[in-house]
């Protein structure tokens, strides 16, 4: 897997035509138009999405996906066989805020990890600590933790985003050593634990924006970025794009 990879979280925001006007201007745009470049918009927006990314370049992700296999009496979940349907290239699993406020655990993130893969779709497994955690020295601990689910996965294709929570939304940066030193234990962790043919990227994702997103960007062992606000703005979006793509 070659050259970095940007996938905007646009969270719960937009609604119909603003996400149509935000990737038509994707779409319009070299800089964001190209491979290594994905949007994972809201569940309710995925097929209008997909339809319009129809003959781009620009991946399709979902912003969770279900811990259960199949069809079935599981009203307001969305299985990984529907995102797949959809034309959903990856799916995040584990961001954060679905941790804090949803309570997910190791077992329920595990299976949702299987399921995205046994549907072809790749998983971006969030992982992050809090200030208290990093301040109290805990964090690499707090990490491992996060990431024993992958040594239970057969070989595959998955993503890793190391956000931050307390870098998340606060427009707070981890420093460019912070980020170095945590994906350098991410990428060691992986090749020890994880499938011996697995294909692993890790991301940084915590308020990367224009203004930053090249200095994190060219950081040893950042593979992309997973953007959140800044992938609202259509201008924002696209330099964080062209950041990346200098270092292809």
């Amino acid at each position: 897997m070659s050259g970095k990879l940007v996938i905007g979280n646009w969270k719960m925001n937009t609604r119909s035509e603003s996400a149509q006007a935000l990737v038509a201007a994707l779409l319009a745009d070299p800089a964001t138009n190209r491979d290594g470049v994905g949007v994972a918009a809201p569940a309710v927006y995925l097929a209008q999405v997909a339809r319009q990314l129809e003959g781009g370049r620009i991946a399709l992700a979902s912003q969770d996906v279900s811990r259960y296999d199949a069809d079935g009496a599981f009203t307001g979940e969305t299985s990984a066989a529907m995102l797949a349907d959809v034309g959903c290239r990856y799916a995040l699993v584990g961001h954060s805020e679905r941790r804090q406020y949803f309570a997910e655990s190791n077992e329920a993130l595990l299976r949702k990890m299987r399921n995205a893969l046994a549907a072809g779709v790749t998983p971006v497994l969030c992982v992050g600590e809090t200030l208290e955690q990093r301040e109290g020295g805990q964090y690499l601990e707090v990490i491992r933790q996060q990431l024993a689910i992958l040594a239970e996965i057969a070989d595959g294709e998955y993503v890793v985003a190391y956000e931050p929570v307390w870098a998340i939304g606060t427009g707070k940066v981890a420093s460019l050593e912070q980020i170095a030193e945590m994906h350098a234990f991410i990428k060691n962790w992986c090749l020890q634990n994880a499938g011996s043919s697995a294909n692993i990227r890790v991301l940084y994702g915590g308020s990367v924006k224009a203004e930053n997103a090249e200095a994190i960007l060219a950081t040893k062992n950042v593979d992309g970025a997973l953007v959140g606000g800044a992938s609202l703005s259509a201008d924002s979006f696209r330099v964080i794009c062209q950041a990346a793509g200098k270092l292809i």
